[in-house]
């Protein structure tokens, strides 16, 4: 695919970015540039975005915004000096640039977060970054999160992303996240932006010994979405757990690409994923769990359920075993089906309408995922955004989902 636009962009705003920023985040634009010049954006033949149509998400004619990099590089620098960290040794370590996508984040990276949580700190409120797109142009914007769990730390965190103006954007999110050992950290991803909105994120998880993550993404409303979440376990006795709902209709698209390494042993991961898929919205799912040679006593799940609930609406769905232990109990599994006929019927001769008995068959199907949540207040807040989703509610005020 033709990547030359990205490559002429950088050409002509790479100085300011670089003057801007800070020298950790500069060491590794030219190499990423060299990697995406080489490999240009990967087509539909690669296996990885083998549901994802990159050259129809990057075609558009997208600026970025850079009058915010001088107040980014003050902060992201501040929180440096404050954290007293060599964050050399985490920034940009686990991300795959051999990932053009990827690649490309690290090469035009502006808005730039960093959440450090010293050892044995435990959060007690979570942590809430709410991202808002705005602007009057098309625009892109490359998204760089750092998260550092020390020993025995403790945290919730919630990114979430709206789009209040009615223009094409396009986001490119890298977050790297580092456990150290007997950390547990909850990261939320929610996306409630719009039609024309398309929304890249890759994960990169790295988990220590005694680790427990839990990673939940949610696609509530979108135009096109790709998420891929890779979790490196490390450290024995750990465990992992990646979540993820989807509701889509109209024409919008979702692709959740998932990887659980299982590097070392005794340890154990679960993956629940569920799709609602109406008109003629297309959804896809890959997940693998690989097994490494040394990773004995693995105890993994992976299960991915959908509904399509009209004849137009696509899914497509690969689960994979990758196992090279011969002591490990995994199972992985899907289904791709329609509105449960009987229990329907059965609503409907109680009184209950139609459009009720189906509402009320996809939302307790999408409540499996919601109630896995252990923030209640959290869990209590998508209850209430999913309803007003299935009903309808929020597509009638689209360019606005701050409430």
């Amino acid at each position: 695919m033709n990547n030359n636009q990205y490559i002429d962009l950088y050409t002509q705003v790479g100085e300011t970015i670089r003057s801007r920023s800070c020298g950790v985040m500069n060491l590794h634009r030219e190499e990423a540039r060299k990697v995406l010049e080489a490999n240009g954006f990967p087509s539909q033949k690669v296996e990885k975005y083998k549901y994802t149509n990159v050259e129809q998400d990057f075609a558009p004619d997208y600026g970025i915004q850079l009058s915010s990099v001088g107040n980014t590089r003050t902060e992201f620098c501040r929180q440096l000096k404050d954290a007293d960290l060599d964050v050399e040794n985490y920034y940009n370590k686990i991300a795959d640039n051999t990932d053009s996508i990827v690649a490309l984040n690290t090469m035009l990276a502006v808005d730039t977060l960093l959440i450090h949580v010293p050892r044995n700190i435990h959060v007690k409120y979570p942590i809430q970054i709410n991202n808002v797109l705005k602007g009057n142009q098309d625009t892109m914007t490359n998204r760089r999160v750092l998260i550092i769990m020390e020993q025995g730390a403790q945290a919730d965190i919630i990114i979430s992303d709206h789009a209040v103006d009615h223009q094409q954007f396009l986001t490119n999110q890298v977050i790297e996240v580092f456990c150290a050992d007997n950390s547990h950290l909850n990261l939320y991803e929610i996306e409630e932006t719009n039609l024309m909105c398309t929304r890249y994120s890759n994960v990169f998880i790295r988990e220590g010994r005694d680790c427990s993550v839990r990673h939940t993404v949610l696609t509530i409303f979108n135009g096109h979405t790709r998420n891929f979440c890779r979790v490196m376990m490390v450290g024995e006795n750990s465990e992992t757990i990646l979540n993820g709902c989807v509701i889509a209709d109209k024409m919008q698209r979702v692709d959740n690409n998932t990887c659980i390494e299982h590097i070392v042993p005794n340890c154990q991961s679960k993956q629940l994923y569920k799709y609602v898929l109406d008109d003629s919205a297309v959804g896809a799912f890959a997940g693998l769990i690989h097994v490494h040679k040394d990773a004995q006593k693995t105890i993994s799940e992976m299960t991915n359920a959908n509904i399509c609930a009209t004849r137009q609406a696509r899914m497509f769905t690969q689960p994979m075993l990758e196992i090279y232990a011969d002591d490990v109990k995994c199972s992985h599994g899907s289904t791709v089906g329609q509105l449960n006929d009987q229990a329907l019927f059965y609503m409907r001769q109680r009184g209950i309408s139609l459009y009720e008995a189906q509402l009320l068959l996809k939302s307790a199907f999408i409540t499996e995922v919601i109630d896995t949540i252990p923030l209640e207040v959290l869990r209590d807040r998508l209850h209430l955004i999913v309803d007003k989703r299935m009903r309808g509610e929020l597509s009638k005020c689209e360019g606005c989902k701050l409430c």
